[in-house]
């Protein structure tokens, strides 16, 4: 019959379909006005996404390098920064040493970084680690429980935990943790004790 397609010409279609949709949204994305940005909205400096509601963090418990358990639960009252990365993930490790030096910074004043690690191999994460310097806590994820529960969709991806034990904020993509606008970030949550952002 004239006029229909056969099953390879749909697929073909649709692949080159595919092939044009990142073009389609940028193009959408430059035509279309963007929000304005409050100049004191510190979230949107970082392109972090807030939720529309608060929701708590969800609890895990997980094997740190040397074999103790880390629980959320040990964090209460804490600015936590939750980080899913992997030693093979080349962004991942560009933002580390950043986020080593604001830890160093803001630790003592209510502030910790967990990183989850996605490796299947604990020596891969134990030797980035080592090389890196850091001594944040990092916890090893091999079987994707933790990143299930957060929904990660890729590599680096970070949440943002208030003191009040709720999501603040969800990073998808490295960060210049280095930069002023993270620190001013990261002292306007440290002053919230719970129910804003």
């Amino acid at each position: 019959m004239a006029g229909v397609l056969s099953l390879t010409e749909r697929r073909g279609l649709l692949y080159r379909a595919l092939l044009w949709l990142p073009m389609i949204v940028q193009m959408v994305l430059v035509i279309c006005p963007q929000p304005v940005v409050a100049a004191d909205d510190v979230f949107a400096k970082m392109a972090i996404d807030p939720p529309k509601v608060r929701l708590p963090a969800p609890a895990f418990s997980a094997e740190q390098l040397n074999h103790r358990v880390l629980s959320l639960a040990d964090y209460a009252g804490k600015l936590v920064l939750l980080n899913f990365w992997a030693s093979w993930c080349l962004p991942c490790r560009e933002e580390m040493p950043a986020m080593q030096d604001l830890w160093q910074q803001y630790r003592d004043k209510g502030f910790t970084v967990i990183a989850v690690a996605a490796d299947d191999n604990r020596e891969d994460v134990a030797k980035y680690v080592a090389k890196a310097s850091l001594d944040f806590p990092v916890v090893l994820d091999v079987t994707g429980r933790i990143r299930r529960k957060y929904e990660v969709v890729g590599l680096p991806m970070s949440y943002l935990i208030g003191r009040d034990g709720r999501l603040s904020g969800r990073l998808l993509g490295r960060r210049d943790w280095h930069s002023k606008k993270a620190r001013v970030l990261i002292e306007s949550l440290l002053k919230k004790t719970g129910g804003e952002r």
